[in-house]
């Protein structure tokens, strides 16, 4: 998986230059981009980090860039910096899901601020994904009667009425629902409950 990362997109090289350097002496691993259109063309979905992105370049802007980014289904959290930001682009930007908008010439340590709680949403994003995986890794490993089974336990069926809508015994259940419980990892049925909510939060 790859390393967190803060891309750096600004079509002017000095504030790249100056933003890589001043990001890797704070040990923050960095890759610079000079617009928008090469970002995107390099961007990959497994990308881990945040993006610090100029609002104002040659070509496309940074909140079209945010908006692709949206659209493809970017987990990566976004930091604005520009010289001649306003309220609505302001307002625009963190409303579509920037953690911040910073002007320049930057303060430092607010810039520090705002990345490392980038990082810190983009890692719970990660979190949650895999956790994600390994819930729905754990219901694709029931077969289809303990998938039944588990349906109607989370749904409150008690053991009898589950036997009797799939027209078997309550003993029968009892025996797949131990076998899908074991296969959940679930210790209980609340956790149960959580588990399938946590998999299918509609």
């Amino acid at each position: 998986m790859p390393e967190p990362t803060i891309y750096i997109v600004d079509d002017d090289h000095s504030v790249r230059d100056s933003l890589a350097l001043l990001l890797n002496f704070r040990g923050f691993r960095t890759r610079e981009f000079a617009s928008a259109e090469a970002f995107i063309e390099a961007w990959k979905p497994d990308w881990r980090g945040c993006l610090l992105l100029d609002l104002r370049m040659t070509g496309m802007d940074g909140l079209a860039l945010q908006q692709i980014l949206t659209d493809q289904g970017s987990r990566l959290p976004i930091v604005f910096l520009t010289g001649h930001g306003d309220i609505a682009q302001a307002r625009t930007a963190l409303k579509a899901g920037a953690v911040d908008f910073l002007e320049k010439p930057i303060d430092h340590e607010a810039l520090f601020q705002s990345l490392a709680e980038a990082l810190r949403k983009n890692n719970q994003l990660q979190e949650a994904e895999r956790r994600l995986a390994d819930i729905e890794g754990r219901i694709a490993r029931l077969s289809e009667r303990e998938r039944q089974v588990m349906e109607r336990v989370v749904a409150g069926r008690h053991n009898r009425e589950i036997a009797a809508e799939l027209e078997i015994s309550p003993r029968t259940v009892e025996v797949f629902k131990a076998r899908m419980m074991e296969k959940m990892q679930a210790r209980s049925v609340p956790e149960l409950v959580k588990l399938v909510l946590e998999a299918n939060p509609d």
